[in-house]
């Protein structure tokens, strides 16, 4: 979920239908913290390659679930955990007519019911900032891609957040499992993409994480 993500869109500019409906769910029942259109671009590119199916973490109203839906091939399989039950009925009245996209009500660790992913998104502002979270060896395909969205930018390698070192940024960016990025989408938000890494291949622990910038 972003700040004032639902309020991003009233700049207007053309929207993939799906999206716009998601927004005006959002806008009408009062939800402020839909998925930017920033990040929900990178979703929708990110969708199109996750043939063996997507998960996504805190729908709200769906709105960054539509532009997953957006992005991905016919037959792809979709599903999205929300854990309030109005948001839930809300997000899944939005997908009413796709038969492909499935909105669950409970903890984000529903998603371990099904899977491997091709593709897992998983919301920044819940349960996806440190350990105990999902576990991307287990629930990704090999070479698949984990998303985790609402970071604010950090200048400096390693990174900090008021003033102190980002333990839960460094918990994905250095996670064995994955080779992990950060992507500046704004000067006010970054996301972290990682790709699942092959079980024979082996983390070097000395190599600084791709695109972080050096202090």
């Amino acid at each position: 979920m972003s700040l004032q993500g639902t309020a991003a869109y009233e700049a207007g500019g053309h929207l993939p239908e799906l999206v716009r409906r998601a927004v005006d769910a959002a806008r009408t029942h009062g939800f402020a913290y839909s998925c930017r259109p920033e990040q929900g671009r990178l979703l929708q590119t990110l969708a199109a390659g996750a043939s063996a199916g997507i998960a996504e973490t805190g729908t709200g109203c769906g709105v960054g679930l539509a532009w997953l839906a957006s992005g991905a091939a016919p037959g792809t399989r979709l599903i999205s955990v929300e854990r309030d039950p109005a948001r839930a009925r809300i997000a899944a009245d939005v997908f009413r007519d796709r038969e492909d996209v499935e909105v669950l009500l409970g903890d984000w660790r529903r998603v371990e019911e099904s899977g491997p992913y091709d593709l897992l998104v998983l919301d920044g502002g819940g349960q996806a900032k440190g350990d105990g979270t999902a576990d991307p060896a287990r629930l990704l395909t090999t070479g698949g891609t984990v998303v985790i969205d609402d970071f604010t930018p950090s200048p400096t390698w390693p990174p900090r957040f008021n003033g102190a070192l980002d333990h839960s940024r460094l918990y994905w960016l250095e996670h064995p499992a994955l080779r992990a990025t950060e992507l500046r989408l704004a000067p006010d938000l970054s996301v972290i993409v990682g790709t699942r890494r092959h079980e024979t291949e082996t983390p070097n622990p000395d190599a600084e994480p791709v695109g972080q910038p050096r202090g």
